[in-house]
């Protein structure tokens, strides 16, 4: 199984992956991450670009055991087993699905406070790929 994205496409997106950069509706306000041609909200396709917080709640997770990443994941699984993701519920409203870091499985709880980092993802065709984890913001 492998979720290979060509340097290209990698590119072309980096701002959402890098940035959490978010499309604003004109029409009627709505943030949509990931970005789309259109609203899904009211239809309109005009948009302003916008940053968001990185800040949100971890609304549901689940543990991926060894083997069960797509390859580009092994040599995480290899040194670390298991790995962690789950679907974050951003302040602004998007719910995103991404890695959760520097945590236990058990220690996770859902409505708990995460934010975004930048972390190394995985090597592919030679470039190191680079996009946002989720980690506990301490109490």
């Amino acid at each position: 199984m492998s979720s290979y994205i060509s340097l290209p496409m990698f590119g072309a997106n980096i701002g959402e992956r890098l940035r959490l950069e978010a499309a604003r509706c004109r029409s009627c306000a709505t943030p949509i991450y990931p970005q789309r041609p259109q609203c899904p909200g009211c239809g309109a396709s005009e948009f302003d670009i916008e940053a968001l917080s990185g800040e949100g709640e971890l609304y549901t997770y689940t543990v991926i055991a060894r083997g069960g990443a797509p390859a580009e994941f092994d040599d995480q699984q290899t040194m670390t087993g298991s790995i962690v993701v789950g679907v974050v519920e951003l302040r602004e409203g998007p719910r995103i699905m991404a890695q959760i870091a520097d945590s236990e499985p058990e220690s996770l709880t859902i409505g708990m406070p995460v934010r975004a980092e930048v972390r190394r993802l995985y090597d592919q065709e030679g470039v190191v790929r680079y996009g946002t984890k989720f980690v506990p913001v301490p109490d």
